[in-house]
């Protein structure tokens, strides 16, 4: 609806109350705008909200998680652990939003069920899940890379009389897990970390893997308050050194050159990364690894003779090594006790390869080499990635073009933030754009902050409407598809490429140009090229009704 003087009932809706969504909330309130988020969960925190599963926490190092934009939040957060823990994760969160009264621009258990563009009224039309209809001139999408679990399609699931749950789902309330028989499916970064974690406290525990993961240590320890009182000292130096990164880390590659240097030069690198906390195994290693094969192939056996260190029996050591895909090629799922729960009789890998799950039955699930009863069933199966969140929202933009069937054919955005015929809609972490490939929080206030920064010029120019130009989004996804033909990610089974055996459209063999290879550094800079430019590459229509955006900043 509009109001009275022929205004949308919002300025802005942002859809999704995460990382993104908080921030971007924050930065359009401090514009002055009537702004909202609109999520579906019960309450804010998105990732952190929703996976409660054990063994859930960051991989990137805490300090370099947090939001950067206020310095006063900086010197009274205390990161207790290196990589932060989801129940820590969450009690942040909820620290940012309370301290800067950010709950009551929030409206929880609405979903976004519909956003229609009214392309003669200059606004967006949108249906929430509770039955109203709202009005907004700005669309922001903050819906999240991996916020759309996907469950496989295994005959007789509905007739287990156990639990069985998604890692997405797991249960609020704790889970008695003590003498139980578990069974986990799948073996990416979610069931590597709850594998990890409970282990020890099952009494039995049955891993399906079906394609075996690459991972590394992360060898997380607790913060002193001594540790963190110099962190906070250096805060402007470490977030200066994520910005010129090429993943938004702290981690730096390796500029000698993979054959510039000895290969004992090269274990003695590797050892060292291997021994030490984070991403730094994957990150500050030799650049080639990424885009050579012989290099590539050279480090992956380091990692497999690992694997075969730390796994006692030689037979399973064999069968937790990738052969599929080398080292670094996907993202790389950081494990604590991962691989060393392998060596505790009552776990028990089963390799779908050799023995295909076949049905869940009453009492487990039944494989081609026999039944497995078992109490609980988790399903660590992964998610619609990236576009699955916004594909699940009918958006509707200019001629009626439904988002979902522009992105069927093939990915397109500009610069992951915009779409050709999708006026005023703006993504945070959008396809094609940095932060999937980079440290979230890191690209995240690149993004959001870049969106606020527009929207603030065009009710500054009383600019009504902004859409990315036709030939602006095509080069865009040329250049990422050109990135992408450089690195050997491009043949990996991965959400990098958008594969998902269990989402239709999803196979193997069709690659989808879902994230942004060319750096954190590369892609900031884009950005600020083209609003220092005046957003030449963007098409704008001049105010007319309904009426301007009245920006002006406030004190936050």
């Amino acid at each position: 609806m509009l109001n009275d003087i022929g205004r949308p009932d919002f300025d802005a809706v942002v859809v999704g109350a995460g990382i993104g969504g908080i921030y971007q909330i924050k930065r359009l309130v401090d514009l002055g705008l009537k702004a909202t988020v609109l999520e579906a969960a019960a309450d804010l925190g998105g990732t952190w909200y929703s996976n409660r599963y054990p063994g859930c926490r960051f991989d990137s190092e805490s300090y370099t998680y947090g939001y950067s934009f206020s310095r006063e939040l900086l010197d009274e957060w205390h990161w207790k652990e290196r990589f932060s823990s989801q129940p820590e994760n969450l009690r942040y969160l909820n620290y940012v939003a309370d301290k800067f009264d950010l709950r009551r621009h929030m409206q929880f258990n609405c979903r976004l069920e519909s956003a229609h563009f009214d392309e003669d009224a200059g606004l967006w039309r949108l249906t929430v899940s509770d039955g109203r209809r709202l009005t907004t001139r700005f669309l922001i999408l903050g819906t999240g890379l991996l916020s759309m679990p996907t469950l496989p399609g295994i005959p007789g699931m509905d007739r287990f009389r156990g639990r069985q749950f998604h890692t997405f789902h797991w249960p609020h309330e704790p889970v008695d897990l003590a003498g139980k028989k578990v069974a986990v499916i799948g073996a990416g970064a979610t069931a590597i970390q709850v594998i990890g974690a409970i282990a020890d406290q099952v009494g039995e525990l049955v891993a399906l893997q079906r394609r075996p993961n690459w991972c590394a240590p992360l060898n997380n320890s607790p913060i002193s308050e001594a540790e963190m009182a110099d962190i906070r000292a250096r805060y402007e130096e470490i977030f200066a050194l994520c910005a010129r990164t090429p993943t938004g880390f702290v981690h730096d590659p390796d500029r000698r050159g993979f054959y510039n240097v000895s290969r004992e030069e090269r274990v003695a690198l590797w050892d060292r990364l291997y021994a030490e906390p984070g991403f730094g195994i994957w990150m500050a290693n030799f650049s080639e690894i990424f885009m050579n094969e012989a290099a590539n192939a050279e480090f992956s056996e380091y990692m497999a003779d690992q694997v075969r260190r730390r796994v006692k029996d030689p037979v399973l050591a064999e069968k937790l090594i990738p052969r599929d895909h080398g080292f670094g090629v996907q993202r790389v799922p950081l494990e604590t006790n991962y691989l060393e729960a392998f060596n505790m009789p009552h776990v028990k890998l089963v390799d779908l390869r050799e023995t295909p799950i076949e049905c869940v039955t009453e009492t487990g699930l039944r494989t081609s080499g026999g039944d497995h009863e078992v109490d609980l069933i988790v399903y660590a199966t992964g998610f619609d990635a990236v576009t699955g969140s916004q594909d699940r929202i009918d958006i509707r933009g200019r001629g009626g073009l439904r988002l979902k069937d522009k992105w069927d054919e093939e990915v397109s955005t500009f610069m992951g933030v915009m779409v050709h015929g999708f006026p005023n809609m703006l993504m945070i972490s959008g396809p094609q754009g940095a932060s999937a490939s980079t440290n979230y929080p890191r690209g995240i206030e690149t993004a959001a902050g870049w969106c606020a920064d527009l929207i603030e010029h065009m009710g500054r120019n009383c600019q009504e409407r902004v859409e990315a130009g036709s030939a602006a989004e095509a080069a865009w996804t040329a250049h990422v598809k050109e990135m992408y033909a450089s690195m050997l990610m491009r043949k990996a089974k991965s959400w990098f490429t958008g594969y998902n055996s269990n989402v239709a459209g999803h196979e193997e063999g069709k690659v989808r140009y879902m994230v942004y290879n060319g750096g954190a550094q590369k892609y900031a800079a884009r950005l600020r090229k083209v609003a220092a430019q005046g957003y030449a590459e963007l098409e704008f229509q001049e105010a007319g009704a309904p009426a301007p955006l009245e920006v002006g900043l406030i004190a936050p």
